[in-house]
């Protein structure tokens, strides 16, 4: 008989062992996957690993790409992580990513063809604003009318991913496109576009807000009374309420700021890989940067080096799909099990495994 014992606290080597662990079981699982589609495992992991980085062939397009990828992952994943460490279930990141590039998209379209060099700071003020207000949905209604911020947050992505297609197809519109869907390329426009600041680097102005919130969030949770109350609050809701922290207060600060890092994240990423508003511009970063928050255990540092590895699995799978012909669901499935086996494992964090029989009393 197997059977799970609550430990008496917290195990300290198995919150350090969980991240590498469940990679390396994601590699196993992965692998198992890639050979029931008829692909080498050992070649597949290979590729979506060890190739985009070593590989001469690939990487001098493969490295400059892991920054421009784990940019925005980063930046959404601190704003979940305060949340996360409240309690507090921002699961809408993406939607408030979409809002936030379509009203900064939109404040700068306003200013066509004006040369600026207020247009991209603008831009990023009404990315920051739109991510912020969107969160405000699930924050008000959790704290006036007790809804779920989980379902909310969650829902309200479907509405995004409409209000984008109507403004890929209507406002926001290239007039000069030839009727095709799509705004205008903020890359051909330099007062807006968000270029790379360092040739062969792939750092752009998105991958430098994400290392600023990655100190910030460090700063606020060890040094600030606000990091205090947030780390309270999640770990003991009814001591944070004896020692007068709102709670009110904490879940509109939380949904804010992780509404705010996200809108500013869909801002970076439409004026700078992406290039324009379309409608397919909804990649998923906000679902994968809950993946991220988690397995950098909620903490910036951790979730910095989260971002980069989730990155590299976003590349060595397109390398993957190029390479291998592995199907991309299959990517995505992968990525998924990291999050399986990171909750998994982290089960053994607060239970050890006993085995034999229970005594009777």
């Amino acid at each position: 008989m197997i059977r799970l014992e609550k430990r008496p606290t917290p195990s300290q080597a198995w919150t350090v062992l969980t991240p590498p662990v469940a990679v390396l079981a994601t590699m196993v699982a992965g692998g198992l996957m890639f050979a029931a589609l008829g692909k080498d495992p050992f070649e597949a992991i290979r590729t979506i690993f060890y190739d985009p980085l070593f590989n001469d062939q690939f990487a001098a397009y493969s490295r400059p790409q892991l920054l421009v990828k784990a940019g925005p992952l980063i930046l959404i994943a601190i704003g979940l992580s305060l949340g996360f460490r409240a309690g507090v279930w921002n699961i809408g990141a993406e939607g408030q990513y979409i809002v936030g590039a379509l009203c900064g998209a939109g404040v700068g379209l306003a200013m066509y063809p004006s040369g600026s060099v207020l247009v991209f700071p603008a831009m990023v003020m009404a990315g920051a604003l739109g991510g912020w207000a969107w969160a405000m949905i699930p924050a008000i209604l959790k704290t006036r009318f007790n809804t779920n911020e989980i379902l909310v947050s969650l829902l309200l992505v479907y509405v995004a991913e409409q209000l984008l297609a109507s403004a890929a197809l209507g406002l926001l519109r290239n007039p000069e496109g030839g009727g095709f869907p799509g705004s205008r390329n903020f890359q051909q426009w330099p007062a807006a576009a968000n270029p790379e600041l360092i040739t062969g680097t792939g750092m752009h102005w998105g991958v430098v807000a994400a290392f600023v919130a990655v100190i910030g969030a460090y700063a606020l949770l060890s040094r600030h009374l606000l990091g205090f109350q947030i780390r309270l609050t999640g770990a003991a809701p009814r001591a944070a309420r004896f020692a007068g922290v709102n709670p009110t207060r904490l879940v509109v600060i939380c949904l804010g700021l992780s509404g705010l890092l996200a809108g500013m994240a869909g801002l970076f990423e439409v004026t700078g890989p992406a290039g324009q508003i379309s409608i397919d511009f909804g990649s998923g970063y906000g679902f994968t940067a809950i993946i991220v928050a988690f397995l950098g255990r909620l903490h910036p540092v951790g979730i910095l080096l989260a971002g980069l590895l989730m990155a590299l699995t976003y590349i060595g799978g397109e390398l993957a799909q190029f390479m291998l012909g592995v199907p991309a669901a299959a990517i995505q499935a992968f990525q998924g099990m990291l999050l399986f086996f990171l909750l998994a494992v982290d089960v053994l964090s607060n239970y050890r495994l006993r085995f034999g029989t229970r005594e009777v009393a």
